[in-house]
């Protein structure tokens, strides 16, 4: 599909520097009822088990009331009644057996690794723009554009760059490439495995996301060659699909566990800076340098009940929002050449209000799967009295800090975090994971959530039964969530971690803008 205008591409910079910053819509504006429809369509979908529970409790309650001349007299009458006997015998073996054919699996968490790079492709602020200048295909216009980004950025000054960029090389190889992304795939992944202590030949799954770099054979490939994985691992490698992908691979392995028992499967999340560093001056192609940066994560899951025990979460829900549908949304973030043939991913001046609709459809499908009833009932009732009786009352946003503990958002800029402050009503302490993944490791695009996971264990945040929301967004357009329930108390001392030896430094305070002189 071509873009059918071009001129906001080019212009998207000067807008961003120069009019006010474009905000995420309000959510109190606009409830889609479709949405609200598809989430109670989930739980009522899984009423039978939530009514099974209750009802089979309290008829083995009433058993056991019962005395042994209720017991003879209850036999006494069934024996002049076959048909009875017969019928009660039938439910008796098909009720369990119905239950227990037809129940999802369920998922764990065993554990996950963030990789951290290598202390020289550390890269402050000053160095990025530095480097920048050295390649010198950058004019001073756009060098002072991505000065101005970097400013407010929200980032630190120990992010981390690829040896390509590094060097200032202006011409990077596939090859230079294919080293990037076996460094973070292979570092993340080692650190999984021994972590773990899981067989490679025990792992079935294999679900790998990159959007901007896919060599043949597939990142898949690579992984299953490296590391010697079995014949017949069920791998799929996905492409293209933004900073939400690492959500979209959680939920399509939750999907191929449920089909293969007894299993473990392998997700890992990166992206690839080496070869999709722009060297154009097309200012809405630049911001992408301005922000994403080196990482990736390893994650391990598991069906086996009896990895319950050692496993860190338990996955309770994931839920997948795609606009794609829409022209707007489509093409709002968007890999094109510019007109001096320089590939690069143009960011459109609709980039917040579209992520903003995603984000709406997406927690108004999750809240009734997660909300408590309380919440439910006067987002409902608000809801029946706007649509049906036209009343003009602002629709009620529910609290979603009672149906969870810790919030990972996706890192992508802090505009975008400002705004989901915001809206969610959340505090600065729900907020410091996503802030401080930012402004220490950058927008490592769908890896970016496992970071934000890993500093919650790091400060010790994270005790049995709290519920961990991750919810992400990227090209597409897509809007994705997955929810966690903690198995147990996770023991900073007793991890290992990408933050670990400096999370005593954090929090810091992110200043909106730092000037880089």
């Amino acid at each position: 599909m071509a873009i059918a205008d071009h001129k906001p591409r080019e212009e998207i910079g000067r807008i961003a520097i120069e009019s006010k910053p474009v905000k995420l819509p309000n959510f109190q504006n606009s409830i889609r009822l479709k949405y609200v429809k598809l989430g109670y369509h989930y739980l009522i979908s899984n009423l039978i088990y939530l009514l099974l529970i209750p009802s089979s409790s309290i008829l083995i309650f009433h058993i056991l009331t019962l005395k042994p001349h209720d017991l003879i007299q209850i036999w006494n009458n069934l024996q002049f009644n076959l048909f009875t006997i017969f019928l009660c015998s039938i439910l008796l073996v098909f009720i369990p057996t119905f239950h227990f054919m037809t129940r999802p699996r369920n998922i764990f968490l065993i554990d996950f690794a963030c990789y951290k790079p290598k202390s020289q492709n550390m890269c402050s602020n000053e160095a990025f723009i530095a480097k920048s200048e050295l390649t010198h295909r950058f004019t001073a216009e756009s060098l002072e554009f991505q000065r101005k980004i970097t400013e407010r950025s929200g980032l630190g000054q120990k992010t981390y760059i690829p040896d390509s960029v590094v060097t200032s090389r202006t011409n990077p190889s596939i090859g230079a490439a294919r080293e990037e992304t076996e460094e973070v795939m292979f570092g993340a992944i080692d650190e999984l495995l021994e972590k773990t202590g899981v067989k490679t030949k025990d792992i079935g799954i294999l679900v790998v996301n990159c959007s901007l770099f896919n060599p043949t054979p597939s990142l898949a490939s690579m992984i299953v060659n490296h590391y010697k994985l079995r014949g017949n691992i069920v791998s799929y490698n996905l492409g293209g699909m933004g900073c939400s992908a690492g959500m979209i691979s959680i939920d399509l392995a939750k999907h191929l566990l449920q089909v293969n028992p007894k299993t473990y499967a392998l997700v890992v999340s990166t992206e690839n800076i080496t070869l999709n560093w722009y060297f154009g001056n097309q200012r809405s192609k630049l911001v992408t340098n301005c922000i994403f940066r080196m990482g990736g994560a390893a994650v391990l899951l598991s069906n086996n009940s009896g990895d319950r025990r050692r496993s860190k979460y338990q996955l309770i829900h994931t839920v997948r929002t795609n606009k794609g549908s829409d022209d707007r949304s489509y093409s709002c973030v968007y890999q094109e050449e510019d007109d001096k043939a320089h590939i690069g991913v143009s960011l459109s001046k609709d980039l917040m209000a579209v992520a903003g609709d995603a984000l709406k459809s997406n927690i108004t499908t999750l809240g009734p799967l997660v909300l408590p009833m309380s919440e439910q009932l006067l987002f409902f009732a608000t809801l029946i009295l706007r649509k049906i009786f036209r009343m003009k009352i602002k629709p009620y946003i529910p609290d979603f800090k009672l149906a969870f503990e810790h919030f990972c958002i996706h890192a992508g800029g802090r505009g975008v975090l400002d705004q989901l402050e915001k809206n969610l009503e959340l505090s600065e302490w729900h907020m410091e994971p996503s802030r401080m993944t930012l402004y220490r490791f950058g927008n490592t695009s769908s890896s970016s959530l496992w970071y934000e996971l890993a500093y919650s264990e790091a400060k010790g945040r994270i005790k049995k039964g709290d519920r961990v929301w991750q919810i992400a967004f990227g090209s597409g357009f897509k809007c994705n969530s997955a929810v966690w329930k903690a198995m147990r108390r996770i023991k900073p001392s007793m991890e290992r971690n990408p933050w670990l030896d400096e999370i005593d430094e954090f929090p810091v305070v992110a200043p909106k803008e730092v000037s880089l002189g």
